[in-house]
């Protein structure tokens, strides 16, 4: 993956069905379990199309938080916010 296909490999990501998001500075998750296992196929052929993209962790994380989908985990867990419709988690 080239860093230029960062907003691509995010967007059909999300069209997958997953709730992708940055986890601090350095991870990112491409959603919670089962939004992953209900879009294990998909997954698999945007990993295919994509390939490694394990170096452009950063930039990944980087990207996630210019939209927004980023967690703090120093914050409580009552400002945490879902990414679908930015309604506040109960």
């Amino acid at each position: 993956m080239k860093a230029s296909e960062i907003p691509a490999f995010v967007d059909r990501v999300i069209k997958a069905g997953c709730d992708i998001c940055a986890i601090g500075n350095r991870v990112y998750v491409l959603g919670d379990v089962e939004e992953m296992a209900a879009a294990a196929d998909d997954l698999a052929r945007i990993g295919e199309e994509f390939g490694d993209r394990d170096f452009l962790l950063p930039e990944i994380v980087a990207h996630l938080k210019t939209l927004g989908r980023y967690i703090d985990p120093e914050s409580p867990i009552e400002t945490w916010q879902s990414y679908r419709g930015n309604q506040k988690l109960q």
